[in-house]
């Protein structure tokens, strides 16, 4: 077993260099799936260069599959030995568009080695987990001990589902013993961490109207109602002076038992400005991964600058609410709903439209494969694993626990705080992928 590590570990630090080249590659391509935003070109360039290359790094069976909403999966895989288990590897390779570019201090499509982390979006979310993967296979192919599949979604940002329905249509594709979902991260640099709950979602849009025009503030102002401020009003029912979200009916207590926040790493990891208090009555971990929460994703509402002397008679919003484990999220919308229509304030018209419901989901806590990736972490870091949550949602792995319900399925990553996925100034710790890649390699060559 030393042996077998000491050579792995050579191997992969010996591929490092190919990694870095790969993720460049990867990084270059413009792949947001939103035909809106940027060409299909990026995407269907990323696709068929994960294609080739996972090709190359000796899996037999390539191809790209064409998903109900229009995106390309890349599918490859390879049977093991008579006998042998097969392990899926997850990820995707489709990316958050830049958002604000003039926040980028590097370029956001070249991927730039600074300060010891390489930065570009995707470099982390979800491009380096290809990579990962990608590592962890040079090292132990192109004769893998046990069957390999592999899976790289084109459209897992914009949540459109094509995955996830084509897996419903054709659960052979993908039918393994064990499913390795590689879209999160660990607590921190250096620290092997499981993700173990994924809180689910429900998004509503919501619609005030009190006036049939804008009315002079000054000559209606006061006795006429005004939608914004209704809104506003409406809005502040959702949480307490503490920070807490309050739902009429919706509880708000539960306590997490897994790793613990440390209120100064989440402070520095969010951003959170010097003496602006942290919200809720609970630890860090506890709102996190065990609370719903409530967010305002976005408002419509005129313009400082521009703006003129008037009431406004409509105005929408949308919100966010994020729902742990043991939440049923119909049941969390319908009280979301009931709330709303019984805190609107002076009878003003509300409208509501459900976009989106999501399932929690928590991942395989025990079993040979669980076993066998726990020592792999652990020997790869060289400390012990531990759990956290995480508060986003991934609803393919619900469709795959829903599909394949024997298959162990867990979720770790190279996507740990410092990565800021989904923002400005993307980027990813070279460590974390080396240390992912062993720990996948060993655990492809002793899970049986």
């Amino acid at each position: 077993m030393t042996h077998d590590v000491t050579a792995l570990r050579g191997k992969v630090s010996a591929l490092m260099g190919q990694a870095k080249k790969d993720l460049a590659q990867l990084v270059s391509f413009e792949s947001v799936a939103d035909p809106r935003q940027f060409p299909p070109r990026g995407c269907e360039q990323a696709a068929q260069w994960v294609a080739d290359a996972f090709a190359a790094a000796g899996l037999t069976e390539v191809g790209l599959h064409e998903t109900p909403d229009g995106s390309k999966a890349v599918i490859a895989s390879k049977p093991g030995p008579p006998g042998t288990p097969t392990v899926l590897l997850y990820c995707h390779y489709d990316v958050q568009p830049p958002l604000d570019d003039a926040a980028w201090k590097t370029p956001v499509w070249t991927l730039t080695d600074k300060d010891g982390r390489w930065y570009g979006r995707g470099a982390a979310d979800c491009k380096g987990n290809i990579v990962t993967h990608l590592t962890a296979l040079r090292a132990i192919g192109p004769d893998f001990p046990i069957g390999i599949k592999v899976v790289a979604e084109g459209s897992e940002e914009q949540g459109t589902g094509g995955l996830e329905k084509l897996v419903v249509a054709e659960p052979a594709l993908l039918r393994s013993d064990a499913i390795l979902v590689a879209d999160c991260g660990n607590f921190a640099v250096g620290v092997p961490t499981f993700t173990q709950t994924l809180r689910g979602m429900v998004n509503v849009v919501l619609t005030v109207r009190t006036l049939e025009g804008s009315m002079h503030s000054g000559m209606f102002g006061g006795p006429a109602p005004d939608a914004l401020a209704a809104m506003i009003q409406l809005l502040s029912t959702l949480r307490d002076a503490d920070g807490n979200t309050t739902i009429d009916g919706l509880t708000d207590d539960q306590k997490w038992t897994g790793a613990q926040y440390p209120v100064a790493d989440f402070r520095a990891d969010a951003g959170v400005l010097d003496g602006v208090e942290l919200l809720g009555d609970g630890t860090v971990s506890d709102m996190l991964w065990a609370r719903p929460a409530l967010t305002v994703l976005g408002m419509d509402v005129p313009a400082v600058v521009g703006s003129s002397a008037a009431i406004q008679p409509s105005t929408r919003a949308r919100l966010n609410l994020r729902i742990p484990p043991g939440t049923a999220p119909q049941q969390a919308c319908d009280l979301l709903e009931k709330h709303l229509r019984a805190h609107v304030p002076w009878n003003a018209e509300l409208d509501i439209e459900v976009e989106a419901i999501g399932e929690p989901f928590v991942a395989s806590t025990q079993g040979p494969a669980r076993s066998a990736m726990e020592k792999a972490m652990a020997t790869s870091y060289g400390r012990e694993v531990t759990t956290e949550g995480q508060g986003g949602s991934i609803p393919l792995c619900n469709v795959f626990a829903d599909t394949y319900p024997d298959a162990e399925i867990m979720l770790i990553g190279v996507e740990e705080p410092k990565c800021l996925i989904h923002a400005p100034n993307e980027s990813v710790d070279p460590s974390e992928i080396e240390h992912m890649a062993l720990a996948e390699a060993l655990f492809l060559t002793s899970y049986r």
